[in-house]
């Protein structure tokens, strides 16, 4: 089960340094509109929810497979959200 703590771990490590690029993003242009920066920070909050709800699923088949899958989409969004957060 140590591979679920860490992949736990892993979505808030990721998850919590992009909203905190966005923050850093905020403070340091603080003459921009930050519609587009929350609007990131609400996206990011939202895939965590997905993703710690996909871990917590208790109806798996393959388990291995399943969080292999987690840890896959945890890395495509996350490079997503990270697009994002350097168009801003």
């Amino acid at each position: 089960m140590a591979s679920v703590k860490n992949l736990k771990k892993d979505i808030n490590y990721v998850l919590g340094d992009i909203i905190e690029a966005v923050y850093v993003w905020e403070l340091t242009n603080s003459d921009k509109d930050t519609k587009k920066s929350q609007a990131i920070i609400d996206e990011t909050i939202v895939v965590f929810d997905e993703l710690v709800e996909k871990i917590n699923q208790k109806d798996v088949e393959n388990s291995k497979k399943h969080f292999q899958s987690i840890s896959r989409e945890l890395e495509e969004k996350a490079s997503k959200l990270i697009d994002k957060v350097n168009k801003l």
